[in-house]
């Protein structure tokens, strides 16, 4: 008798399992995906006074969205988010009113994520690849800055040494670029070759993806620095917990050619600088671009 209502638990158990795996699986490709529509985000512009225009660049085998603000006369500055992520990581520069007078300003959804092939992720020099081909779109004889978080610092580093003449200056901000520490994580390379990959929710596959791969790209990348002769700025927190503080004191060895170079740690700081309450020391750095 006991052992009757023990084989009929189980297979309840191991139903209501299953159906709960099924429903994350469903449920996983669909959230999570940390970007906003066009129109929701011009709309949310407009109620800030600002407007956002939105671009679709495609070539025969990919598509690169990204979105500007700012009169297209006035210097450039062009922002590379984290992973995952999306352009709207720095929205809040980009209706700023004191960056919008000095500035136009550019923010890119980075191929994977966004609206930029959308789970399809691409390594360092794919994207560097992808990126630069748009380049010369934002020409307008005037002074072009980048600006890197996170995973955006090594790709920003990539872009500015693949076109040194294009680029004024570029600001690292908690850039993961040194590959000794950038984590093993062996476990990531399960969600890449396996069904394992289907229980990651939205942006966090391809986030995966690239991470797998970027400590390998990092020291193939640490050949890179020397080429960069534009002014540099790297900001740090002194308590970041992902990307530690080290890869700032790298970054500075390394950026031995650029016409200044420019070391700032937070104090107290974590890995989301860009954000409050470090918003307005960010703020500053660009203004003094």
């Amino acid at each position: 008798m006991i052992s009757s209502v023990m084989k009929k638990f189980t297979s309840i158990l191991l139903r209501v399992l299953l159906i709960m795996i099924g429903i994350w699986l469903i449920m996983a490709q669909g959230c999570m995906k940390f970007r906003i529509s066009d129109n929701d985000a011009i709309e949310k512009f407009r109620k800030k006074s600002v407007e956002l225009r939105s671009y679709y660049k495609k070539s025969n085998i990919t598509t690169l969205h990204y979105v500007v603000t700012g009169i297209d006369t006035l210097p450039t500055i062009i922002f590379l988010h984290g992973s995952p992520g999306s352009w709207n990581a720095f929205e809040n520069y980009l209706w700023d009113k004191d960056l919008l007078n000095k500035f136009r300003m550019i923010a890119i959804d980075r191929p994977g994520f966004g609206y930029s092939d959308f789970g399809k992720p691409q390594n360092l020099q794919q994207q560097t690849a992808i990126i630069g081909s748009v380049l010369n779109d934002f020409k307008n004889d005037k002074p072009v800055y980048i600006v890197g978080h996170s995973y955006g610092g090594p790709l920003a580093v990539s872009l500015v040494a693949a076109n040194v003449d294009f680029f004024s200056g570029m600001i690292l901000l908690a850039a993961s670029v040194d590959p000794s520490e950038e984590p093993a994580e062996k476990w990531r390379r399960l969600f890449i070759h396996s069904p394992f990959g289907l229980f990651l929710p939205g942006a966090f596959r391809p986030s995966n993806a690239e991470i797998w791969y970027l400590k390998a790209e990092l020291s193939a990348l640490s050949s890179q620095f020397v080429k960069i002769k534009s002014k540099v700025v790297v900001v740090h927190g002194d308590k970041d917990n992902f990307v530690p503080v080290e890869n700032a004191y790298y970054a500075e060895r390394l950026l031995t050619n650029t016409s200044s170079t420019r070391l700032l740690i937070l104090k107290g700081a974590s890995h989301f600088i860009p954000w409050e309450p470090w918003y307005d020391s960010i703020k500053t750095e660009l203004l003094k671009l």
